[in-house]
């Protein structure tokens, strides 16, 4: 036990420290372009040394994933939230349409974080980069979780291709979304165009599903 609290309390702090660090990035890069912005002043503006950025993270691109990651993460989790049985797609649009809502000041402003940090990965190759491998990595850890939901009643490619699919959607929307002046609530907020997107790849997929699933 005593071993593997601290464990967890320095886990948990190297995250936050992650974050933050994150944090800074993305907002530098909104403001001045990742041309003009330096590791030295992302560590300055996270408020730690540029050795303990350089622990982290390889470049200033890659500071900004753990941030794109815990976006991931969040809508993941609402969907692992969810019971087998109850429908996939209903499932899939619930967890996309709350991780991408703006019920409060915060998630306003995480989304338009992400809305900053989009427009200036498109003239970054670098940080676009960024921005796939995390989308990838979302995916790859998104089929166990489809598969559970599915409870069988789709197979190896099919559930890949969904798990595929919804990720494509979260990502298609967001950079749809970014480059607009549309708000982060109403017809063309992210969440939207996330269900829209959603349903419109899903529809063959769920509609080529084998005979005998009861998927609503």
């Amino acid at each position: 036990m005593s071993t593997k609290l601290p464990s967890s309390l320095t886990e948990r702090r190297k995250a936050a420290t992650q974050l933050e660090i994150a944090h800074a990035a993305a907002d530098l890069f909104a403001a001045q372009g990742p041309d003009a912005t330096t590791a030295e002043e992302i560590a300055r503006h996270a408020g730690v040394a540029l050795r303990t950025f350089y622990r982290y993270f390889r470049s200033k691109q890659d500071a900004v994933s753990p941030l794109l990651a815990a976006g991931a993460d969040r809508w993941r989790a609402l969907l692992e939230a969810a019971q087998p049985g109850a429908g996939l797609l209903p499932a899939l649009e619930s967890a996309v349409e709350r991780s991408l809502a703006a019920p409060d000041e915060e998630a306003a402003r995480a989304l338009l974080r992400t809305r900053g940090l989009l427009r200036a990965a498109a003239g970054d190759p670098a940080l676009r980069a960024v921005w796939y491998r995390v989308n990838q990595e979302s995916e790859e850890r998104l089929v166990p979780v489809v598969a559970r939901l599915a409870d069988g009643r789709l197979g190896a490619l099919q559930v890949r291709l969904v798990a595929a699919a919804a990720t494509d959607a979260i990502r298609i929307a967001l950079e749809t979304w970014a480059g607009t002046e549309a708000g982060v609530t109403g017809e063309s907020s992210p969440a939207a165009l996330a269900l829209r997107c959603l349903r419109q790849l899903l529809g063959g997929v769920l509609a080529s599903r084998p005979a005998g699933d009861g998927e609503s």
